[in-house]
């Protein structure tokens, strides 16, 4: 497979929990040498890009924070000057600070993975402020992810049941969304047919690079499960093989 550069997922496929896939790091550092375009691209909606960079590094992966896209960065430049009541992490306010906050007449209520957060007093303000007449924007709408613990529910059950509750569909603005892969390749200049994107997720990484117009190649890491597979155009153990047969 001959590419100029490459989108690379994070946790599932550089990292699962807080331990560096095996042979993960020198994969990375023989990609980075190679001539290749690398960008990290993530759905987490728990973390700030900085926070994002800081645990990459500190896994032993040479990052720079410009290189990271993440769900926050696409909403805030689609939010622009309008309203939001953010349904999110506290932390990922951080790279939010330019939008306009508001917990009465929002033009949008922004939704990303809470966790546990995701009480009922949380989510029935989200209701009545989407009855009231805000939109309804998505972070990411990943079903599950894949934790030390096993598999967690992610945002995206949670955003289905305000659609359904509210009868409004939600705008996502993570992967798997055409907009989202376009703001990675237009950072790296390159084309679409240029690229390939490198996950676990059949859905998010492979059918939604695929559907933008890039490569998918599907690593055997993080939530990886076999009847999921799908069609990618490649398939790995791991992202440790990746110089190996992009070589």
């Amino acid at each position: 497979m001959r590419v100029r550069g490459l989108l690379l997922d994070l946790d599932g496929t550089l990292y699962v929990g807080e331990e560096p896939v095996e042979g993960a790091r020198e994969a990375i550092e023989r990609l980075q040498t190679s001539g290749l375009a690398l960008r990290y691209v993530t759905n987490t909606t728990r973390r700030p890009r900085r926070a994002v960079c800081e645990q990459l590094r500190s896994l032993g992966f040479g990052v720079d924070e410009a290189e990271i896209f993440t769900p926050a960065r696409a909403a805030a430049g689609l939010i622009g000057d309008r309203s939001c009541f953010p349904l999110v992490d506290e932390s990922l306010l951080e790279d939010l600070r330019e939008i306009t906050l508001d917990q009465e007449c929002p033009d949008y209520v922004l939704v990303g993975d809470l966790g546990e957060g995701f009480a009922y007093d949380r989510l029935n303000a989200a209701f009545r402020l989407l009855v009231g007449g805000a939109e309804l924007l998505a972070l990411q709408k990943n079903r599950y992810w894949r934790t030390q613990e096993g598999l967690s529910l992610d945002a995206g059950p949670f955003v289905a049941a305000l659609e359904y509750a509210s009868g409004k569909s939600a705008t996502v603005v993570g992967k798997p969304e055409r907009a989202f892969f376009r703001l990675a390749l237009a950072d790296m200049g390159l084309e679409p047919h240029e690229v390939a994107m490198v996950g676990d997720d059949t859905e998010s990484d492979v059918a939604g690079a695929q559907a933008a117009g890039l490569r998918g190649i599907l690593v055997k890491t993080g939530k990886y499960r076999p009847e999921a597979e799908g069609e990618p155009d490649l398939v790995l153990e791991s992202v440790a093989r990746l110089p190996e047969v992009l070589g």
